[in-house]
C-alpha cells in the first residue's frame, strides 16, 4: 500500500456501502440476533459460522456457534 494511509471512507463508499453488501450484512446481523435469542446472552463471544460464508455456509441456526473473539478472528490460527 503506497504511503501507508488507508482511506476508510472511500473503502466504505465503494464496497461496504453497496446495496448487495448492506443486504449481506443485515442477514448476518439477523442471524446473530436469532442465535442470541435462542441461546441467551453471549457477552464476550463472537457468533461464528461453522462453515464460513465464503465456502458456501449459510446464516441458519445449524451453521452458527458461539466462540471466543480470539478464535473467531483468527489470532491463533496456524499455531
Amino acid at each position: 500500500m503506497s504511503g501507508g494511509n488507508r482511506d476508510y471512507g472511500k473503502e466504505y463508499r465503494e464496497y461496504h456501502g453497496k446495496p448487495e453488501q448492506r443486504h449481506k450484512r443485515s442477514l448476518r446481523v439477523l442471524a446473530r440476533r436469532a442465535y442470541e435469542k435462542a441461546h441467551g446472552d453471549q457477552t464476550g463471544k463472537d457468533i461464528d459460522h461453522v462453515k464460513p460464508l465464503r465456502n458456501g455456509g449459510g446464516n441458519g441456526m445449524g451453521n452458527l456457534r458461539a466462540s471466543s473473539v480470539k478464535r473467531n478472528r483468527g489470532w491463533n490460527r496456524g499455531s
